[in-house]
């Protein structure tokens, strides 16, 4: 399916019903905020389109003159993408994580907000090198539409499992701003101590804001993913008693955990910095993703 299709059209799929409750409302534009939904996410798809143009013509012509459009772009592509998001969970009854697909779209979301707000704070225009094509590629496989395996069970609105997907959604972004800024650092570290600086990398910070950066995602990114785990225990407590604990998935989350304390404690504590602080950064972004990996299957859980 190429990439037109998708943002065009794409295949018209069907969707389950939403709760009885909104179709007894007698509101008649509600059926048509699902395919509206859809609509936003892919003119979002469309849009952040742009930064993906200006990371390929930054990389392979030193130019960087799309990136003021690409910036524009990708800040009304986040509107329409929060604007797609409330539609579906509008249309849903819940916040829409219901399968990979949704999951993906939410995620990438967060990334493009840590962007503009990191853009915003420190006019860190290099990390949309590699933020703006993640997002883009993100939100068109969230703007596929194609059903998977969904959380059918009622269950899954549940207000604490709702919050233990949005922190850890949350952390996995704030740990991938962390792994970017740390690769940043060690290439402006490199830079500096070069005789032939790199002109792709003229606009990093200095050294002193990414290990701000790196240090300020990173104490985010711990504390949203220990809430998340807090949240995720105490829905799976009441629902599934003890069954849960001996979950492989579950082991491999508290595993990830323990390598984002053992970071944070490395880095503040310890002082790491640099190629050590960098490559543990990316670990426990590797640790985040073999998580989420394990998860997109929670279904089955659900319905022990």
């Amino acid at each position: 399916m190429g990439i037109a299709t998708i943002i065009a059209g794409g295949p018209t799929l069907s969707c389950a019903r939403p709760p009885k409750l909104y179709w007894d409302c007698g509101l008649s534009l509600l059926p048509l905020m699902h395919e509206m939904s859809i609509f936003w996410l892919r003119v979002a798809a469309a849009l952040y389109s742009l930064g993906l143009a200006h990371a390929i013509l930054t990389v392979s012509r030193r130019d960087e003159r799309l990136f003021r459009p690409a910036l524009g772009a990708f800040l009304v592509g986040a509107i329409l993408h929060l604007v797609s998001i409330v539609e579906l969970a509008v249309w849903v009854g819940h916040l829409p994580v219901d399968n990979f697909y949704e999951s993906v779209s939410l995620c990438a979301f967060l990334i493009a907000v840590l962007f503009l707000l990191v853009y915003w704070r420190y006019q860190f225009r290099s990390l949309g090198i590699i933020l703006f094509p993640l997002v883009f590629v993100m939100t068109l496989v969230g703007a596929t539409e194609i059903p998977v395996a969904s959380w059918s069970n009622p269950r899954v609105r549940d207000i604490w499992l709702l919050v233990h997907v949005l922190l850890i959604l949350l952390g996995y972004a704030a740990l991938l701003l962390t792994a970017v800024a740390s690769v940043f650092y060690l290439v402006q570290e490199r830079r500096l101590k070069s005789k032939r600086p790199a002109v792709l990398f003229d606009h990093l910070p200095p050294l002193g804001t990414l290990d701000t950066l790196v240090t300020t995602s990173m104490g985010l990114g711990f504390v949203f993913i220990t809430l998340g785990l807090v949240a995720g225990s105490i829905w799976a407590f009441v629902e599934s008693g003890t069954r849960w604990i001996g979950e492989a998935k579950i082991a491999i989350a508290f595993i990830t955990w323990g390598f984002c304390l053992i970071m944070v404690f490395l880095r503040t504590s310890a002082g790491w910095r640099g190629r050590k602080a960098a490559l543990l950064a990316i670990g426990a972004l590797g640790c985040s993703a073999l998580t989420w990996a394990a998860h997109v299957g929670l279904r089955t859980m659900l319905t022990q």
